[in-house]
């Protein structure tokens, strides 16, 4: 059953994206060369629990061990940040943030390109940010969940990139994770139409090569089967009387 929020909770829930996405601002500086993903995440907590006096929520979410997700060149999502993992020029590193303040959650993520990226590095990264901002585009009163889909999966090939399947966007509120589900990829005009204040995200995961993914012995970390390079962008959405709104989103990104 979807949660529709209440204009109590709509602000609550703008809150707690606008944390979300400050802590994505506040990182920039710190994903350099030389960087553990490990001092990324450490760097983040501190900024989330004492300056924000908020919660991560990926912490210990089903013994999740750390306070963000950090996910590197052909790593597609949950990455486990790590003092062994150090950024080298030309990686590609997804951080996703997600915050609980007043009992609410806000979860985001881009894409940081370390030193020299190589020109596919650099395509794939801008081509699924081109995504993700195509399904939200797409959001409004009456469209069906299927058009999300339909709309990210047709730009992600039309670039000969391919579209993650077993992972997908999620109801958001209360619940870290809640209906519906976004897939990335689809039919238009298929499933549950939108309706007025829905809260989910859009995050799609695109791959350079294959779509086919796997999942490593640490239970968490997804990679892309073929080692081809994977890239994410994520926001929390809000659906609106007559469209949408970007609950996460950052004081200068253009959208």
């Amino acid at each position: 059953m979807v949660n529709l929020k209440t204009s109590d909770e709509i602000i609550k829930m703008r809150t707690a994206g606008k944390l979300a996405s400050k802590v994505l601002e506040m990182i920039g500086e710190y994903v350099n060369v030389g960087v553990s993903t490990e001092e990324l995440n450490e760097i983040c907590h501190r900024y989330i629990v004492d300056k924000q006096e908020a919660v991560p929520a990926p912490l210990n979410y089903h013994g999740f061990p750390k306070s963000i997700c950090t996910s590197v060149n052909h790593q597609v999502c949950h990455g486990i940040p790590s003092k062994n993992k150090v950024l080298k020029s030309g990686d590609i590193v997804n951080i996703d943030v997600t915050v609980i303040k007043d009992g609410y959650h806000g979860d985001t993520s881009k894409m940081f390109l370390v030193g020299n990226a190589s020109i596919l590095a650099d395509r794939l990264c801008r081509v699924t940010r081109e995504c993700m901002m195509m399904g939200i585009e797409v959001v409004k009163p009456g469209v069906h969940i299927g058009t999300i889909g339909a709309t990210i999966q047709e730009h992600a090939e039309k670039n000969n990139f391919s579209v993650v399947r077993e992972y997908c966007g999620h109801g958001i509120g209360k619940n870290f994770h809640e209906a519906p589900q976004i897939l990335h990829y689809g039919e238009k005009n298929t499933g549950i139409q939108l309706e007025e204040g829905m809260t989910f995200t859009i995050e799609p995961m695109i791959n350079a090569g294959k779509s086919g993914t796997k999942l490593l012995n640490d239970g968490w970390t997804v990679v892309t089967q073929d080692k081809s390079l994977s890239a994410q962008w994520e926001h929390t959405i809000l659906v609106t009387n007559n469209g949408f709104e970007i609950l996460t989103k950052r004081e200068n990104e253009e959208l």
